[in-house]
Parts: structure tokens; sequence; C-alpha cells
């Protein structure tokens, strides 16, 4: 599985990641968590507000900063 973190780096893509990788070790999956700070990547992926997550490729939210418990829902 692969979850990507779509953002800047600013505070709220920092705790989006945080938060992703929270729910990976509750669920203890094994996931690869990358990072994407490359303006045209996230556009590519029809982002235009970030934080944003997608999962194996599929954008799950954008413009908002998921908890970790809304993350694991996404990922079960």
């Amino acid at each position: 599985m692969k979850i990507q973190i779509l953002g800047t780096g600013c505070p709220k893509c920092k705790q989006l990641a945080a938060n992703a990788e929270q729910a990976v070790a509750d669920l203890g999956i094994e996931a690869e968590i990358e990072k994407v700070t490359d303006l045209n990547a996230i556009m590519e992926l029809g982002v235009m507000m970030t934080p944003g997550l997608a999962v194996d490729g599929e954008v799950k939210a954008a413009g908002k900063v998921l908890s970790a418990d809304q993350i694991k829902a996404l990922l079960q």
C-alpha cells in the first residue's frame, strides 16, 4: 500500500503525515508513506487545496487534515 501526503510542507501537511503514520502503526499494516511536494504532481492528481491524502494513487481527501481515526477508516 502506498500513502501519499500531498502538500508543500506546511504545518497542516506535517500534521496529516503524522496522523497517517499513526493510523498505519495502529492498524499494524505495511505501507509506504510518501510526501509529494511538487505542485505539478499534486495538480496532476486533481488536488487544488492542500493538504491532500492519496492511497494507491486515488485521492481520498483534499484541503483538510484527517485525524488518525479517519485515515484508519479509509485504509480498512
